[in-house]
């Protein structure tokens, strides 16, 4: 068996260096917090990938909420990503119904043609997961779900999350599962005994919350809660 992801958001080279010393996997790029997480500059972008070795997903949302906002400008950011190397992102559009925006999210996934992407926790605030899924299983490069299992996070949702579990392999279910939005270390054993083997973590890694950097001790023992 392969080893758990243990996947860190990064939103500086500062914080990429300190996730990679405290052994994550792969790190999700974003600005913003307070918008739950933007698409970086091309600069900060940059930066991080001359810092560090890891695999990087960069953020592809311009916008707070799940809507995706100027289609063309969030083109354009994502053409000048992929100009400067990014490889991986993270994106995902509902419709002000809270279906699937199935027209942007193929127009962004054909833009990063030939990437791997995880569609993010806009599933988590759709009206039907279930359709969601079953909307975007065929889209390109598509490899993995971002979900906590609910809009409340992972003690709402560990539920929903071990039932799309036992679907895996099934249309729509084929994708990983990388268990992130109000994630806690308390939830790791239970989530590694019921064979999840993905994790991502943002606040939980910094000392005081977004204001302050990643610890590199905190990713330590989040790589080895998920490795235990």
């Amino acid at each position: 068996m392969s080893r758990p992801i243990v996947e860190v958001i990064a939103l500086t080279a500062q914080d990429a260096l300190a996730a990679e010393s405290g052994g994550a996997d792969r790190l999700e790029l974003v600005t913003d917090m307070a918008a739950d997480g933007l698409t970086p500059s091309v600069a900060d972008f940059a930066a991080i990938r001359a810092a560090v070795a890891l695999p990087l997903r960069v953020m592809l949302r311009i916008r707070d909420g799940f809507t995706p906002g100027d289609l063309d400008d969030l083109l354009a950011r994502t053409a000048a990503l992929r100009a400067e190397g990014a490889e991986e992102f993270v994106l995902g559009f509902l419709d002000a119904d809270g279906a699937v925006d199935l027209a942007a999210t193929t127009a962004v996934a054909e833009a990063v043609a030939g990437c791997r992407w995880t569609f993010h926790r806009a599933i988590d605030h759709s009206a039907d997961r279930s359709a969601v899924r079953a909307a975007v299983a065929d889209l390109p490069g598509l490899d993995t779900f971002l979900t906590s299992g609910s809009p409340a996070g992972v003690d709402a949702g560990q539920g929903v999350l071990e039932g799309e579990l036992a679907k895996a392999g099934d249309p729509g279910y084929r994708q990983r599962i990388l268990v992130g939005g109000g994630l806690r270390a308390e939830h790791v054993p239970g989530l590694r005994a019921a064979g999840f083997d993905a994790f991502h973590i943002g606040g939980a890694v910094r000392v005081d919350g977004w204001t302050t950097p990643v610890d590199p001790a905190k990713v330590a023992a989040w790589r080895a809660l998920a490795d235990a």
